[in-house]
């Protein structure tokens, strides 16, 4: 097997199971080496937590950076999770350029939106960056609203085929070569994720979940990234991933003093059963 090495640009919340909390497992559990750059740490994450501490890392980036360049260190593929500002995907937009490698991935996860609304702290000046950095990715995940808010596209809950084709038309308009559009869902009791390059897309179609859990979009672009890393297609990542948040969820059901997270350390067996 080719050993691949990843390199993962997101935020720390030391409490709470997302982010790099749930990116450095679960891409080394698929058998990827994982570098980190922390763009913050955080006591815990924002959602339902009060009172947590936060310190900006964003000074340090260019500082690793000089180091990595020094070191003649590369990366198989960089991949972008929460990002704090815009100076933040400057840096990230930069590294890019100088750790990957000639044929690196560049894999961008634009967590910044959901449910038609912007996370809190982000503004239309944050979209503008986040648009300049999904140009220079060779693969976007984004969910339907940040996929919206990309393409300056009307936000619906209720949709057909062609809204999503024209949302992954835009994207591809934008620069995006491969589009993987999570939590797209034509039936009430299905949601799934569209996969689009070279004029075709394919749709995988799994049930969903009522009760949903905080940080399943990093789960999922974390496993994303670890099973094309170890050589599967991207439709097949894409599968692979989703099938690996549902039995996360799966798993989370029923516990109620486990609402800040999703238990994916007992799903991991899983996942590497589903690489096999």
């Amino acid at each position: 097997m080719d050993y691949k090495r990843v390199l993962t640009i997101q935020d720390i919340s030391c409490v709470g199971q997302c982010s790099l909390t749930v990116a450095l497992p679960i891409i080394s559990a698929c058998g990827v080496e994982t570098g980190i750059i922390p763009s913050a740490i955080l006591s815990t994450h924002t959602a339902g937590f009060t009172g947590f501490t936060f310190r900006d890392l964003t000074a340090d980036i260019p500082e690793i950076e000089k180091h990595w360049i020094k070191e003649n260190i590369k990366f198989d593929a960089v991949y972008t999770g929460y990002l704090g500002s815009t100076e933040q995907i400057g840096y990230v937009k930069s590294i890019m350029d100088t750790t990957g490698k000639e044929d690196a991935l560049n894999i961008v996860d634009p967590a910044m939106a959901d449910n038609g609304k912007l996370y809190p702290l982000f503004n239309d000046e944050y979209v503008s960056a986040m648009k300049t950095l999904c140009a220079k990715a060779d693969i976007v995940i984004p969910n339907i609203t940040e996929a919206c808010f990309l393409t300056d596209t009307e936000y619906k809950e209720k949709y057909d085929e062609s809204y999503v084709k024209s949302l992954c038309d835009k994207l591809h308009a934008l620069g995006a070569a491969t589009v993987v559009m999570t939590g797209v869902g034509y039936k009430a009791d299905k949601t799934g994720v569209v996969v689009s390059e070279n004029g075709n897309a394919e749709y995988y179609e799994h049930k969903k979940i009522s009760k949903g859990c905080h940080g399943t979009g990093d789960v999922y672009a974390s496993a994303f990234c670890g099973a094309l890393m170890r050589g599967k297609s991207k439709f097949d990542a894409a599968r692979i991933a989703a099938d690996y948040v549902v039995k996360c969820i799966e798993n989370t059901q029923g516990d109620e003093s486990h609402w800040y997270g999703v238990k994916f350390e007992t799903a991991i067996p899983d996942l590497i059963d589903m690489l096999k």
